[in-house]
């Protein structure tokens, strides 16, 4: 359970005093209370021995950040969980939105870090790749260069999946898992994950916002933007996204035994 560090461009970088990041999340300061700690451990503890149980060194992982029920979806923010060994920490992978900005950064977590931000509830969810899955993407997660390759520093909540104007957190993670998941050919840039991912079928999700949602979102919240998503979609309120759910449909469509465990927290 260490703190959170920021994935520099050629190694992993400890940021004790870092600037607050969060997954598409109000950057409202709220002080760590010690029941919001002591819940955050309990649950990395659980997580970490449920991945344990897997016998595997990776696995995507999500966490239900927001109330997201409106939309039909559950969880909200997904990661990587990696272990360099078998009895090794485990350290969460993932991408964050500066607070208050249209910046990201790729950052490395331990477990009990992915639960500190008050998330809606404590349950997470566990997606375990087969074997030649889980080897390839570990050699992705061991080269930070490469991770970098499919990072777009900037942010939007609501990316559109097809572009790389933009990305989300859920995006960096699904790029990266096509690149693992690819076997005809080397996955090296984002413009390639999205070519080969509408290729296998990759659906997002769609949701329905109204006309003063979007204005909204575009003229006050410097991480939301609209402008990426083809005009049919967008003046229709129609916006395409990548969630955890769509890329859960997509991995269980591939039919190559990718394993799934939902976790149900305290809260």
């Amino acid at each position: 359970m260490s703190a959170r560090a920021l994935l520099g461009a050629a190694s992993v970088i400890a940021m004790l005093a870092a600037a607050p990041a969060h997954a598409g999340r109000s950057c409202e300061e709220h002080p760590v209370t010690q029941a919001a700690l002591t819940e955050a451990l309990a649950t990395g503890q659980s997580l970490q021995a449920a991945l344990d149980a897997t016998g595997s060194d990776v696995a995507m992982i999500a966490r239900q950040g927001q109330d997201l029920s409106k939309y039909g979806l559950k969880y909200s923010h997904a990661g990587l969980a990696f272990r360099s060994a078998p009895g090794q920490p485990w350290r969460v992978y993932e991408l964050l939105n500066e607070c208050g900005t249209a910046d990201s950064a790729l950052w490395v977590d331990g477990l009990a870090n992915f639960f500190l931000e008050n998330p809606f509830t404590l349950d997470a969810l566990v997606i375990v790749p087969p074997p030649k899955i889980a080897a390839k993407l570990g050699e992705i997660l061991r080269d930070p260069a490469t991770l970098h390759g499919f990072h777009g520093s900037h942010y939007s909540m609501v990316a559109y999946p097809f572009s790389t104007k933009y990305q989300n957190s859920n995006q960096w993670v699904l790029e990266v898992l096509a690149s693992a998941e690819a076997t005809d050919f080397r996955i090296r840039t984002r413009e390639q994950a999205q070519s080969w991912l509408k290729m296998a079928g990759y659906t997002p999700t769609e949701m329905h916002i109204g006309p003063l949602t979007r204005l909204g979102g575009r003229v006050f919240k410097a991480n939301i933007a609209f402008d990426d998503h083809p005009n049919a979609l967008r003046f229709s309120d129609r916006i395409n996204a990548v969630t955890v759910d769509s890329m859960l449909a997509f991995l269980r469509g591939r039919e190559d035994g990718w394993r799934v465990q939902e976790l149900k927290g305290r809260r």
